[in-house]
């Protein structure tokens, strides 16, 4: 059996795609509390406007929409909110709603701002709050949903053991990281250019390796 962590031990489950992305961003927003806008953040928060309206349930037809859906998980040690949770009434898996008759089996959907990346950081954010409901409601949870706004359509996704092992590795790592309270050095990499942090993280500084000798040296010819 594999612990549990403390109330006081929880990380921001969002985090888990800023980690995927470049463990070093993750710390600085989330041990060291800098954060910096640019026009990708402010679009993202617009996008989840529609989302972000809490306690909001809709009935269409066989589908219930509950927004901004509070979840967590102590075996990961992450919570947060849950853009959207669709309860779709099945015939023999599911929980039972409270004065909704039959079965409904969840599905969570995550709103992004931009296109389908070329890694999983966003796939990972949905498992995570995917095994945070599967915890809270003792169900299983077979796939969800990325609606990405620049093409207007949902992409599926499903959670498959490897993508789950995926987020133990991660939730895990970040609290090692949090706990060692030691910041990741920094590595320049061409995402670098698009990063909200790139000012305050500076990477063609704190990336470059120079030894102290090389360093003097090269001082003393400038001189």
């Amino acid at each position: 059996m594999g612990m549990n962590y403390k109330e006081n031990e929880m990380l921001m489950l969002s985090g888990i795609q800023h980690f995927y992305f470049c463990k070093r961003q993750w710390a600085l927003i989330h041990m060291e509390q800098q954060w910096k806008e640019n026009i990708r953040t402010v679009e993202g928060k617009i996008m989840h406007e529609k989302a972000d309206d809490p306690f909001i349930v809709e009935t269409r037809g066989d589908i219930v929409i509950a927004r901004s859906v509070p979840v967590s998980s102590r075996k990961l040690g992450l919570y947060g909110i849950a853009d959207v949770v669709e309860f779709i009434k099945t015939e023999d898996e599911g929980i039972v709603l409270t004065k909704k008759p039959g079965l409904w089996k969840l599905v969570p959907v995550e709103y992004k701002r931009g296109e389908p990346k070329n890694d999983d950081r966003d796939a990972v954010q949905l498992c995570a709050q995917a095994i945070c409901l599967e915890e809270m409601l003792n169900v299983e949870i077979k796939k969800g949903y990325l609606f990405y706004n620049a093409i207007k359509r949902r992409i599926e996704v499903n959670f498959e053991d490897e993508l789950r092992n995926t987020v133990k590795k991660f939730a895990a790592e970040m609290h090692q990281v949090f706990n060692d309270k030691k910041t990741p050095k920094c590595k320049r990499e061409k995402h670098c250019r698009a990063c909200s942090m790139e000012d305050i993280c500076q990477p063609k500084i704190t990336g470059k390796r120079i030894k102290v000798n090389d360093y003097i040296k090269k001082g003393l010819v400038e001189e």
